[in-house]
């Protein structure tokens, strides 16, 4: 297969397709971010890297079988400001043409979750076999305007179901999809999957250094107390993580043995079903932040896994 693969981080892609045996002749990733290049080229060295999303030239590849892509979410999120797709005098972006308008007329973008629509343009360049889309949690409003544009509903997965980390993410894709109902709409044959059952005490490393801990976490034992509203629940090694993030306090972080401390980047690649040891080419932060922003590659095989 020929696979097109748009923001793709440290090539999660690649591990699912590889978990999941599908053959890959060609693997194009659009990327911007040197370190997440660097920890994929270790790995797959045959990746064809193409640089950023918006100079991508669909109609210049081989046929693609599968387009890929995770485009920025913090726009939608509810951590976020929620300001969805728009440029930065305010004016929403709800279809692609009108994106496409407003990219030749050189106007500025909010954010970086309006990058949705090269999505959409190279889905609609390249025009693959299958392709398949993760974002976030979002309101209503955004999710329907999403799923308008490219022509289905998304799944809803949380990685609890194959990891020791609570995240909810939508899926659009074609994949698993077939024809149902009076009216011939597609519909998804894709099952959640099986629960593990994996909690943080079955992925965290022994003899972790000290470098981890805080130094002084009596003040976060005071806001967990009170319910500081700004403080996001810690959780215990006989629970779930939180859902990674690539910065917050508290938010990759854990209890063990009545200490707090930070999640260490293989515990972090564990959460998201990566393989261990997978971005050690960097520093912890920069292997933080790529698993925050990462896939869980089990979800992602998971659903490849329909393709057969």
């Amino acid at each position: 297969m020929n696979i097109l693969s748009l923001f793709d981080g440290m090539s999660c892609g690649q591990q699912a397709l590889e978990r999941s045996g599908v053959w890959v002749d060609n693997y194009f990733a659009s990327e911007i971010d040197k370190y997440a290049i660097k920890v994929t080229q270790v790995n797959y060295p045959r990746t064809k890297q193409l640089g950023s999303v918006i100079d991508v030239d669909g109609y210049s590849l081989p046929n693609i079988d599968l387009l890929l892509g995770g485009s920025p979410c913090q726009s939608f999120s509810f951590a976020g400001k929620r300001k969805g797709m728009s440029t930065k005098d305010e004016q929403e972006i709800l279809t692609l043409d009108h994106y496409l308008e407003l990219k030749s007329e050189g106007f500025e973008f909010e954010g970086q979750s309006y990058l949705f629509w090269e999505y959409m343009r190279l889905l609609k360049e390249v025009n693959p076999k299958y392709f398949l889309l993760e974002n976030v949690m979002m309101g209503e409003k955004w999710e329907k305007i999403l799923s308008k544009a490219i022509g289905v509903n998304p799944i809803q997965i949380n990685s609890s179901l194959v990891s020791a980390q609570s995240r909810r993410r939508l899926y659009w894709t074609n994949i698993g999809m077939i024809p149902g109902g009076l009216f011939g709409d597609l519909q998804s044959i894709i099952q959640q999957p099986k629960d593990k059952g994996i909690l943080l005490k079955d992925i965290i490393e022994e003899d972790v250094d000290y470098k981890y801990y805080l130094k002084d976490d009596s003040f976060v034992f005071d806001r967990i107390k009170n319910d500081h509203p700004f403080t996001p629940r810690i959780p215990k090694v006989n629970e779930k993580s939180n859902c990674l993030m690539i910065g917050g306090s508290g938010c990759n972080d854990l209890i063990n043995n009545s200490k707090i401390r930070r999640l260490t980047p293989v515990e972090c690649e564990r959460l998201q079903t990566v393989k261990e040891n997978y971005t050690n080419f960097v520093s912890d932060t920069q292997r933080h932040k790529m698993l925050g922003n990462g896939w869980t590659v089990d979800v992602i095989s998971h659903i490849l896994n329909y393709m057969k």
